[in-house]
């Protein structure tokens, strides 16, 4: 059993940066292939960013590419999301997924993920 806890979001204004964190419990974290989904108000729930279990491959959405990055310490148990020139287009609950030893491929349709954190709100101010 794998628990996650998003943390880190809150109310900025464009432009401004954040750093969003989700902590995991258990011992095989590193086994596992994380990724970050969002879903703004209203709409479903969409793939961000996924990062392999060694962090050495990562995949972002076309609409984050260049201002977020995904990264994680496994000795931590921890992955983060960098985020950066925000828009108010990037409001929504950012949520932290986990795919046991999946590949991001298969994690960015939101299918067969182990394991959903229950999100944290973030809000961009215009």
């Amino acid at each position: 059993q794998v628990q996650l806890v998003e943390s880190g979001g809150g109310l900025v204004q464009a432009g401004d940066s954040l750093r969003l964190a989700c902590a995991a419990s258990g011992r095989t974290f590193s086994s596992y292939t994380m990724g970050w989904f969002r879903q703004p108000p209203g709409k479903e729930r969409e793939f961000v960013a996924g990062i392999s279990w060694s962090g050495s491959t990562s995949y972002y959405v076309a609409s984050v590419k260049g201002r977020f990055s995904i990264s994680r310490d496994n000795a931590k148990n921890t992955m983060y999301l960098q985020m950066n020139s925000l828009k108010p287009e990037d409001t929504a609950v950012y949520y932290c997924a986990a795919v046991y030893r999946g590949a991001i491929a298969t994690m960015r349709n939101g299918h067969g993920i182990d394991y959903w954190g229950k999100g944290t709100l973030l809000t961009v101010s215009s």
